[in-house]
């Protein structure tokens, strides 16, 4: 059993507050069809989307980003089509709340996906090098196998991208592959 973990796809991480912007746009589609399929073949879909509250202070992302996926906000919202898909299959896709950079953080994802013998995690979102990756070395910790799609993950830092590609393969094991023909 696997699961695909849909990471801040959002319209604040695509071309709001904090931006990756045309790398982001550029890997719509091909999110928007792995949410399609993964859904389609009855695999578990998690939208696993950035919390913040207006005027936390408290925050450790306060000190190093814009404010972003404000609470109520439109920017909160899924970017593009995949919003149009998660609203037509909610009732089959998991939204979940997440407040740090890793899906599994003060979530409860890893007990989600043991309840459903899901042994493997399949990665997509923004960004490669930061949300992608911390939840990455999450799933590594708790045993998980991993896949991320290298062409549906994007960052507004193109050197931090190419990095966590590597990192996920050298040190973390998983399959960096393409959407469009399986290859790794």
């Amino acid at each position: 059993m696997k699961a695909l973990i849909v990471i801040d796809f959002t319209n604040d991480f695509v071309d709001g507050s904090l931006p990756v912007g045309k790398p982001a746009i550029d890997i719509q589609h091909r999110i928007v069809d792995l949410t399609r399929q993964y859904n389609d073949n009855g695999d578990f879909v998690v939208m696993a989307v950035d919390l913040h509250e207006e005027h936390d202070a408290y925050h450790p992302e306060t000190k190093l980003f814009p404010p972003h996926n404000i609470r109520d906000t439109r920017g909160r919202e899924l970017y593009g089509d995949l919003q149009q898909v998660y609203e037509e299959r909610k009732e089959t896709i998991y939204w979940m709340d997440k407040t740090r950079y890793s899906a599994f953080c003060g979530t409860d994802l890893n007990q989600k996906l043991r309840e459903r013998g899901i042994t493997e995690v399949d990665l997509v979102g923004v960004c490669t090098d930061i949300c992608v990756l911390h939840t990455a070395v999450d799933a590594y910790n708790y045993g998980y196998k991993i896949t991320v799609y290298e062409d549906a993950v994007a960052s507004f830092n193109p050197e931090g991208h190419q990095w966590a590609l590597g990192h996920f393969q050298g040190s973390l094991g998983a399959a960096v592959v393409r959407s469009e023909d399986g290859t790794k």
